[in-house]
């Protein structure tokens, strides 16, 4: 099963992202966005590659400003992750696929070990 990235918005945050067991990765993006459309493939190569150990989540800044403003985006494209309701790591900009790839990893097993 491929997973893939999943829209979120303000009615679905509280269920999606902070009541989820897993470790969420949310990309807070904007359509008008150049570095937001460049990341967009990679965050679901992401969610395919790590379909049941990460949750991936798309938020529209646009849409929902009150979320991105609870977590101080002030740029975006902003990757950040969540485990247990509490951001973990937040990575600004568009970056490699490796360097997320990193990320992800190493929060991965760290909270395998707090389990």
């Amino acid at each position: 099963m491929g997973g893939q990235a999943i829209k979120v918005d303000e009615a679905g945050w509280d269920i999606e992202v902070m009541k989820a067991p897993e470790l969420v990765m949310v990309d807070f993006w904007a359509v008008w966005c150049g570095p937001c459309q460049m990341v967009a493939p990679i965050v679901e190569e992401l969610a395919g590659e790590y379909a049941g150990k990460l949750k991936v989540m798309k938020l529209n800044t646009d849409d929902n400003p009150e979320i991105a403003g609870r977590y101080q985006v002030m740029s975006i494209p902003t990757i950040l992750f969540f485990k247990d309701g509490q951001p973990v790591e937040k990575l600004v900009g568009a970056r490699p696929k490796r360097q997320f790839k990193e990320v992800i990893e190493s929060l991965l097993a760290q909270h395998s070990r707090t389990v």
